[in-house]
């Protein structure tokens, strides 16, 4: 069983409990296969994207929604990152994680959560703490 959780990122640190302050970055991983990446600026701007599969896919509901237009998620992550840390960003590197529109899976076999800690990087952020079984409810 994959990883499932929400982090928040805003006010210079890592929460479960949402964002706190504007611009925040919003990561919420679906059994380690989706991350969907929800960013806002304090303009209130922002965008989502994809990392790993989009849900339409991965669900196997390809109709349920448009795909992504990554070249402008990308442009729009990288501004947000400029804003949000002082990283320039290029929109071409961020592009490359994105989950393919067309439902490609993708390049390499791993779990979201490394993605995402490429994507932090690019952003010159670290990583949450992702938890581990340990943290897990009993029962």
């Amino acid at each position: 069983m994959g990883l499932f959780g929400k982090f928040a990122y805003s006010a210079g640190r890592w929460s479960t409990d949402g964002p706190t302050a504007v611009p925040f970055l919003l990561i919420d991983v679906h059994d380690s296969d989706v991350a969907t990446v929800d960013y806002r600026a304090a303009d209130a701007s922002g965008g989502r994207f994809f990392l790993g599969y989009e849900p339409r896919f991965y669900f196997d509901e390809p109709g349920s929604a448009a795909p992504v237009d990554t070249a402008t998620e990308a442009a729009g992550f990288a501004a947000w990152s400029r804003e949000a840390t002082g990283t320039e960003v290029e929109p071409a590197d961020v592009e490359r994680l994105m989950a393919s529109p067309d439902g490609t899976p993708p390049a390499e076999d791993v779990v979201v959560e490394e993605t995402v800690e490429r994507l932090l990087g690019l952003a010159g952020l670290p990583a949450p703490d992702w938890g581990s079984d340990d943290d897990a409810p009993a029962g």
